[in-house]
C-alpha cells in the first residue's frame, strides 16, 4: 500500500508530518540532538532494524534535517548532526515533551528534565505569541487563509 504524500497538501502540519511524522523519525532526531549520533549507537539505543534506520537517516538527510559528517578515515565512519532546520524541529520535540510530561508521565514523573543553559534553571517548553509574548493556548487562536492556501472546492467552506 502506498503512503499518502502529506508533503503535497497545503497544510504546514501535514508537510511537517511528511518529513518527521513517521514514528521513528522524531526518536532519531531526539537521539542526535542529545548526542547519540553514530549509526550503531542510534540503532542499539532504539532497537530499530538497521534497514529501517538507514532508510530513515537517508530520508532525514534528503529533507535537510540531518547532515552526515565523517569522523574517521580509517575505517571510514560517519556521524549525523542536526542542520539548522533539524535544530528548529527539536523545538517542536520540546513542545511534545512538555505535553507528554503533563499527560503521560504518570506518578513516576518525567523521564528527562530540561535545563536551560542560559539561566541554569530547570524548564519546560511553552508556546508564546511571537508578537506580544503572551502564552498561546488553542482556545485563543483564530484562523485566516494565508498566501499559500489552496482555493476550496465549490460548496466547501475553508477554516
Amino acid at each position: 500500500m502506498q503512503r499518502t504524500r502529506f508533503g503535497d497538501m497545503a497544510c504546514s502540519i501535514a508537510r511537517t508530518l511528511d518529513i518527521a511524522g513517521e514514528p521513528w523519525s522524531p526518536l532519531i532526531i531526539r537521539d542526535v540532538w542529545v548526542g547519540t549520533n553514530r549509526f550503531d549507537d542510534i540503532q542499539r539505543g532504539l532497537g530499530i532494524s538497521r534497514k529501517v534506520l538507514a532508510e530513515r537517516l537517508a530520508w532525514l538527510q534528503a529533507q535537510g534535517v540531518l547532515e552526515r559528517r565523517p569522523y574517521s578515515e580509517r575505517p571510514p565512519r560517519d556521524e549525523y548532526v542536526l542542520t539548522e532546520k533539524g535544530l528548529e524541529l527539536c523545538e517542536v520535540l520540546m513542545a511534545i515533551t512538555a505535553w507528554g510530561d503533563r499527560w503521560t508521565a504518570g506518578e513516576a514523573g518525567p523521564p528527562v528534565l530540561l535545563r536551560h543553559r542560559t539561566c541554569g534553571l530547570l524548564t519546560y517548553a511553552e508556546v508564546r505569541c511571537a508578537q506580544c509574548g503572551e502564552a498561546l493556548h488553542a482556545s485563543d487562536i483564530g484562523f485566516e487563509l494565508g498566501p499559500g492556501a489552496e482555493p476550496a472546492p465549490e460548496g466547501v467552506e475553508k477554516i
